[in-house]
């Protein structure tokens, strides 16, 4: 053959299969897809819209255990090294004051209400020890100064939870700490278009490798949990090689359709379509 042609065959070979190692996604067993697959997941527990029962409170994920449904929520890392389910990285949405969760220690945060409620953040050890394995949970790390920290103390936790878990992030470098640390738990990488990455602060080169899942060949997550609308040709490729098609945070029934599982917000879906 002549070497010109073989050269461009090469190449042509080379820019097929690049794209697709990139974009490949982890390999998740029939166990570890199991628990997940065909549910409702209630964001942030079964809160309410009027904040009556607040979002990741105690109440809010009570409640959801109680009905039977999955549950996704949200941790991070106190000033002392807590892992406290929250969701913001500042308090003045949810709890009234100003301040940055990271900055006060678990004490002081321990004092705060919800929402003007009597419900206060809980830590995760709290939340586990309330569900008691009642439904699968999604466990959302959320990304601070101390990842490699919250990575490992929120594993521990996990390990000796009797129920069914998963862990996801919008930060690919906590996803791929899972790929390494904790392959038994199903990780998944939680993904919005580029205008929602540039509205929160980051850069647009970041933007765009975030929105496009550009940072699978690292993380290789086993689900995509995108948000719920059009979504980049990447991501879809993404599935098309087998990632979970998870969507969020749905408002109505209809976004069951051609999705592995869903988290849901302010309606009652079904526990389970699949």
């Amino acid at each position: 053959m002549d070497r010109r042609i073989r050269n461009l065959l090469l190449l042509g070979t080379a820019a097929t299969v690049m794209p697709l190692w990139l974009l490949a996604p982890g390999r998740a067993s029939r166990r570890q897809r199991a628990p997940f697959q065909g549910r409702n997941f209630a964001h942030r527990g079964l809160h309410s819209r009027d904040r009556q029962v607040p979002e990741n409170s105690l109440e809010a994920l009570r409640l959801a255990a109680k009905a039977g449904y999955g549950i996704e929520l949200d941790v991070q890392m106190s000033r002392d090294g807590q892992v406290v389910v929250f969701h913001d990285d500042t308090l003045d949405r949810v709890c009234g004051v100003p301040g940055r969760v990271d900055s006060m220690s678990y004490a002081q945060l321990s004092q705060l209400r919800l929402c003007g409620t009597e419900q206060g953040i809980p830590l995760l050890s709290e939340v586990l020890a309330t569900v008691r394995g009642r439904g699968p949970l999604i466990v959302e790390l959320k990304s601070g100064l101390h990842n490699r920290a919250l990575c490992e103390k929120t594993y521990a936790l996990l390990e000796d939870y009797r129920g069914e878990v998963c862990v996801e992030s919008f930060n690919p470098f906590i996803v791929a700490w899972f790929r390494f640390h904790g392959r038994d738990l199903l990780r998944g990488q939680l993904a919005m278009p580029r205008r929602d990455y540039l509205s929160a602060g980051q850069s647009a080169l970041w933007a765009v490798m975030l929105s496009n899942t550009l940072l699978n060949f690292w993380a290789r997550p086993q689900f995509i949990a995108y948000k719920i609308g059009r979504r980049p040709p990447t991501a879809r490729l993404a599935e098309l090689l087998g990632a979970m098609k998870v969507g969020w945070v749905s408002h109505e029934p209809r976004n069951e359709k051609g999705r592995d599982a869903v988290i849901f917000e302010f309606y009652k879906p079904r526990l389970r379509y699949k």
